[in-house]
């Protein structure tokens, strides 16, 4: 009762339920805060904090930034959300909140677009080597689990991968270390009206979750960059459910030696018993690879199954009654 008590009491101010409406919508700063709803750095500050304590927001950091967002698990975060559902959208400030909001959002927008226009030809030839993009994202929308709630796209870059899968889950995690794609997919996922996705900073050999996190994990083409693949498929391991996936999508062996000269390429792609061998190395059941052939260089998708734990039957032992003979 005192819980909820607080919960009320917390939520229950004008500027109060404002963040709450807006960090439905997305995973903010305080300068947005202060920006979107015009009023004082302290005073914002002071209202989240509170919001925080309360148990209906919670904070996070992302580089020199820290970020709020709704409550994600438990009790608490049904009813924030419940709280969030019953606002009128048409409500003159919430409406004004919004529209400031979506102002914030379009400057962004823009500037994820700089950003990628200005990287563009760089990954249009690297598209011209290999297949095409809907094939593979087709192919992983396939090889879901079935009844998968939870994923975590690793090195999400623009967030592509999530446009596609997050409507197939209850909630997607993106994490990339790279703030600029951190923008770009922030901009698209709100572009393409995704609300069930969060993007934060992150390495992929220290994820920030904790283990048994996920239904599945993705990692698509990421692996060429690492130093140390088989650390981050350990990393990706760790975090993914008994009877979970990790899903990798990466390039099998070339001789395209410019990738690394010219693309930041570590590696020059991977050969099926190799990333067999990491992800059975890191705990999981490695499943048949799937090639797709490409213009100049084949793809790969790896599979590594995290095995439900195995029940040990007791025997019951029937012992004779008392006083009865044998």
């Amino acid at each position: 009762m005192d819980h909820l008590l607080t919960l009320l009491r917390a939520a229950a101010e004008d500027t109060r339920l404002r963040i709450l409406a807006l960090a439905a919508r997305e995973d903010l700063t305080v300068s947005d805060y202060v920006h979107v709803l015009g009023q004082s750095q302290p005073r914002v500050s002071r209202h989240l904090k509170l919001l925080v304590e309360a148990g209906l927001l919670e904070r996070f950091r992302e580089a020199q930034f820290t970020r709020f967002r709704l409550v994600t698990s438990g009790d608490d975060a049904a009813l924030v959300r419940e709280f969030v559902r019953r606002l009128d959208p048409k409500h003159a400030r919430i409406a004004a909140d919004r529209s400031r909001l979506d102002a914030l959002q379009q400057r962004r927008q823009t500037a994820a677009a700089r950003f990628f226009r200005d990287n563009a030809q760089r990954w249009d030839e690297l598209r011209a080597l290999h297949v095409a993009d809907r094939e593979i994202e087709r192919a992983l929308a396939h090889h879901l689990p079935v009844g998968a709630r939870r994923l975590l796209d690793i090195g999400t870059g623009t967030g592509r991968l999530l446009e596609v899968l997050a409507p197939k889950v209850e909630q997607a995690i993106g994490v990339d270390q790279s703030r600029e794609m951190l923008a770009l997919a922030r901009a698209n996922l709100a572009k393409s009206g995704i609300d069930n996705a969060d993007i934060r900073q992150g390495d992929m050999y220290a994820l920030p979750f904790e283990s048994d996190a996920f239904d599945v994990v993705t990692i698509h083409h990421v692996l060429h960059y690492a130093d140390d693949p088989a650390a981050a498929l350990a990393e990706a391991a760790r975090v993914v459910r008994p009877g979970g996936v990790v899903l990798v999508v990466d390039f099998s062996p070339h001789d395209l030696v410019e990738l690394k000269r010219e693309h930041a390429h570590v590696h020059l792609g991977f050969a099926d018993n190799q990333v067999q061998g990491w992800l059975k190395s890191a705990g999981l059941n490695p499943l048949e690879p799937i090639h797709f052939p490409g213009r100049r260089i084949m793809t790969g998708i790896w599979r590594g199954e995290r095995e439900l734990p195995t029940r040990t039957s007791t025997r019951h032992v029937t012992h004779p009654a008392h006083g009865v003979s044998r």
